[in-house]
């Protein structure tokens, strides 16, 4: 399990009340493989405005496409959000681990081919 990643590498992750450099967030690996990664939610909308506009203009130094502020989500933000958590589990990936496979490809019912 690799907990407490910086907190610029969890953009919508609440940061650490002890060290705000880093954010409440974690993955579980079994075997080199990512099963599951989660985090604490950022429920602070003015955290979150900050963040967003401090990686558009990021993306706008570096000439990376710049995308619109989610003002919805900001807003939902602004109405109100309860302390809270998620975890997602990559049921893919546990499944290699159940079956033995090496790549992800002999467990998906519709691989996607890449060229």
């Amino acid at each position: 399990m690799i907990t407490d990643f910086p907190a610029s590498q969890a953009a919508l992750a609440r940061k650490r009340v002890d060290n705000p450099e880093l954010a409440e967030r974690f993955e579980v690996y079994v075997q080199g493989i990512e099963l599951a990664n989660g985090f604490y939610e950022l429920t602070d909308p003015v955290e979150q405005r900050q963040r967003f506009e401090e990686d558009l203009i990021k993306r706008q130094t570096l000439n990376l496409p710049t995308y619109p502020l989610d003002e919805r989500f900001l807003a939902a933000l602004e109405s109100g959000l309860p302390d809270c958590a998620g975890i997602a589990l990559g049921l893919d990936r546990l499944l290699m681990l159940i079956v033995g496979a090496s790549h992800i490809d002999e467990v998906l019912a519709f691989p996607i081919n890449c060229a």
